[in-house]
């Protein structure tokens, strides 16, 4: 126990003359300030924007399909192949087609036949009635087996026109000009009716399909023009609101609205993520609205911040609850006022309590 209480002592001593060492200096920041820019928060009472998600597609799409049961014989295109209107692009066996349209034409033919020789008897017994050779009742007969042949072969007819257009839906080809977007069937495939077996998108021509929430469709009107930022390739492209849809029944409690875009390019393509601006009344808003530069903000995981300049010209990193996007602006819910500054853009890296200078 004496050994305990010596080692202790000697710690102590040790401690207290190394804290009583006059030799030792402050450690001073020499370092340079970081010199920054910086922007006022933006405020706006009016806010003249209502942002919603949605996403790019073929202004005219079609999946087609046959409406005969059979195999694929051949499939003619691949899917980015441009394919022009009337185009083949696949092919369903037909043998079966083919077999009742012999049984038709041997219909017609017998059909034919049946009416040439009514026809005779008819014109014949016509003669014989007008010279009063036959009874009223003979040549009422002779009429009905008349018609009655007249009326099987139109009948044959219209059933071999019916299996003509049977085969039309055996020969697939594109109804309108595009490029040929999915493939759903291959070669030796069996085909059935409805099923889509080939899809193909018009060229040039997009729209967006946006949903917009309850609390806010009653401010979107057709024939408005909006801001469409296509956030893949990072442009934004001028559009005309062309349906807003006045049900939710199938479309999960939101309302769609349609777009045409008014000027498209090459890299704009079916199935790209957009957001869609548009324009609202003013004086639906109640609240000013504290706005950043996106391009200021710091991520750090599920964590999104700014930094502002602390009075001591320091840089403090604040967290930030967001709102909705306006363009290269995003609405700040909480975490920094309206009489506030941020940094925009630094000379060197940032970091919480850095020396800053203001340009």
């Amino acid at each position: 126990m004496k050994n305990i209480y010596k080692l202790t002592f000697l710690i102590v001593t040790l401690s207290l003359s190394s804290c009583g060492n006059g030799d030792e200096t402050a450690v001073v920041d020499t370092a340079a300030p970081i010199t920054v820019t910086i922007n006022k928060v933006t405020t706006n009472g009016n806010n003249p924007f209502l942002t919603v998600s949605g996403k790019i597609q073929a202004s005219n799409s079609a999946n087609l399909s046959t409406r005969i049961m059979g195999f694929v014989n051949k499939i003619y295109v691949n899917v980015g192949d441009k394919v022009n209107k009337g185009q083949l692009l696949l092919t369903v066996n037909n043998t079966e087609l083919q077999a009742k349209l012999a049984q038709v034409n041997a219909s017609i033919t017998e059909a034919n036949a049946a009416y040439n020789n009514a026809e005779k008897d008819y014109n014949r017994f016509k003669n014989l009635f007008a010279e009063s050779s036959v009874s009223q009742k003979e040549m009422d007969d002779m009429t009905a087996n008349f018609e009655m042949a007249k009326a099987r072969l139109e009948a044959a007819n219209q059933i071999k026109n019916e299996v003509n257009a049977q085969f039309a839906y055996t020969n697939i080809k594109a109804p309108f000009a595009g490029v040929v977007t999915n493939k759903f069937i291959k070669e030796g495939d069996l085909a059935s009716p409805g099923v889509p077996l080939i899809a193909v998108e018009s060229i040039g021509k997009f729209e967006v399909t946006a949903m917009v929430p309850e609390n806010e469709i009653s401010q979107i009107k057709s024939g408005v023009e909006v801001a469409v930022n296509v956030k893949s390739i990072k442009e934004t492209i001028t559009g005309t609101v062309t349906e807003v849809s006045s049900s939710a029944k199938n479309t999960g409690g939101q309302y769609l609205a349609k777009i045409a875009l008014d000027k498209t390019d090459k890299h704009i393509l079916s199935g790209m993520f957009v957001t869609v601006q548009f324009p609202v009344e003013k004086t639906k808003a109640k609240n000013n609205t504290v706005l950043v530069s996106t391009g200021a903000l710091v991520h750090n995981g599920q964590l999104t911040g700014i930094y502002t300049v602390s009075q001591s010209s320091t840089a403090v990193l604040r967290w930030l609850r967001l709102g909705r996007t306006f363009g290269d602006q995003v609405e700040v819910l909480s975490g920094l006022n309206a009489d506030e500054s941020y940094i925009v853009s630094a000379d060197g890296r940032l970091y919480n309590g850095v020396k800053i200078s203001i340009k």
